[in-house]
């Protein structure tokens, strides 16, 4: 594509991705130099419109990157008040006591949130210190220098056919040039990944594992409303099928979050996660809490759980991958916002280094230690073998032993090392033949909908 003729914008930093990481990847790098051209480029339609997360907030992020966001304004009205465990069987739940839990999954002084508005009000933050940010701008395409680093973007091209050459109302969209390119698109975004084929980041390191997460509103009865209260769940319906469970969070006005993850390394192709998540809802424990409520919204997204040892290497030259572009999410937690704020200030400083040194388009080392031996990889660390342990063990194994290497890596130490996750999702789904299909009850368009409702 290179006879198009394309307008070209020259920046300090640019960054791809208006989520947690690249939000507080801008709004860092002009705390530290008011000076700095900075801009973010979001494919959504505005800031937010692309974030699918109703989450239980760990506010450390936003505590190092905006101390007074209680004064600023931030949409962190829902501190958690109370927190619960269950384990499912079809017609009941038995509930796991609090006590013996590790101290990293208590949820106290955590935030039910909407991260969509959370990030809608980042980009207010970041604008008033005068990043510029282009909503509806997404990148289809890297920019390479003379020496092969990343030296920008296109962004806004449009009109593309099927076949990529240019159809009749085809628009080139524009180049935008930094000294340093952040990719901050979220799990498995296409920049990144050929980012990580390009450079070969991903040598050495164990595969990225996944999982899909499905999430709907719902405006229940106010008398079934507990504000404040988050609920986990494992079990029923996935069963030894797969791994994954639920989460339902409380948040104000008579709302609450309904979501449902299931690990993508599942071996029975015909299992199907959104009927799954259709029938996890007529549990009794979830169907009377919904009964005579309304879903208001639904979405899903991937995320990303391979953990510590499925991060590819960070930097390239020219810039650097944050947040769930890495992978970064706490797996029984389900908590990875944190991380993604984490990463992008410390992105954010390696920068503002390199480019006060004079520095452009090299690597950023820097960054690369203070994700692994920092919050964020301690934070990991303690984690990193639950997900390979649910995956080689099975639920009720791993939530033993996953929950004794948890409480001994608070102390310091692990008895398993780091367990290695061995293959891919892809690779463990097995051949449709030596399975049967399954079942699935028939919507009641109640509590259970179809894709197309």
């Amino acid at each position: 594509m290179s006879e198009i003729e394309r307008e070209a914008m020259e920046y300090d930093v640019v960054i791809v991705g208006a989520g947690p990481a690249g939000l507080s990847a801008a709004i860092r790098l002009k705390q530290l130099d008011a000076d700095l051209e900075v801009v973010v480029l979001e494919k959504g339609s505005e800031v937010g419109a692309h974030i699918l997360s109703g989450a239980v907030l760990d506010p450390s992020g936003l505590d190092k990157l905006i101390p007074d966001w209680k004064d600023k304004g931030a949409p962190l009205n829902v501190p958690v008040k109370e927190d619960n465990f269950y384990m499912l069987g079809e017609g009941g739940e038995v509930r796991i006591p609090n006590f013996p839990m590790p101290p990293l999954m208590n949820n106290h002084g955590n935030y039910i949130v909407s991260m969509a508005n959370v990030c809608r009000w980042m980009g207010e933050q970041a604008e008033e210190l005068g990043v510029e940010i282009f909503p509806g701008m997404a990148c289809s395409e890297l920019i390479f220098g003379d020496n092969g680093e990343v030296k920008g973007v296109v962004a806004g091209e449009f009109g593309k056919e099927a076949d990529g050459t240019m159809g009749a109302n085809y628009e080139p969209g524009m180049e935008l040039h930094g000294k340093y390119v952040f990719i901050s698109e979220g799990v498995r975004g296409s920049l990144a990944k050929e980012i990580i084929a390009k450079y070969v980041l991903q040598a050495g390191k164990e595969p990225q594992k996944f999982g899909l997460g499905m999430k709907e509103i719902w405006e229940i009865d106010p008398a079934k409303h507990r504000e404040g209260t988050v609920t986990h769940t494992m079990g029923w319906p996935l069963g030894s099928n797969a791994g994954g469970g639920s989460f339902v969070y409380h948040l104000d006005n008579n709302q609450v979050y309904v979501g449902f993850v299931v690990h993508l390394n599942y071996k029975n192709p015909y299992l199907f996660p959104y009927m799954e998540f259709q029938r996890f809802k007529h549990h009794p424990m979830i169907a009377d809490l919904l009964e005579c409520g309304k879903r208001v919204a639904y979405g899903a997204r991937a995320i990303s759980e391979g953990g510590y040892q499925s991060m590819p290497k960070m930097t390239f030259p020219g810039g650097a991958l944050l947040g769930c572009s890495v992978g970064m999410v706490n797996v029984p937690r389900i908590k990875g916002n944190h991380n993604a704020m984490l990463s992008g200030i410390a992105a954010a400083e390696t920068a503002f280094d390199a480019i006060k040194d004079g520095r452009s388009g090299d690597e950023l080392p820097e960054y690369e230690v203070e994700v692994r031996t920092g919050a964020i990889g301690k934070d990991l660390m303690k984690v990193r073998n639950i997900k390979p342990m649910w995956s080689k063990w099975g639920m009720m194994a791993s939530t033993v032993l996953g929950g004794f290497d948890m409480w001994c890596n608070t102390l310091g130490f692990s008895l398993f090392g780091t367990l290695k996750h061995g293959k891919n999702d892809a690779d463990a789904t097995q051949p449709a033949d030596k399975f049967k299909p399954i079942d699935y009850p028939k919507p009641d368009g109640k509590l259970s909908f179809d894709r197309l409702t």
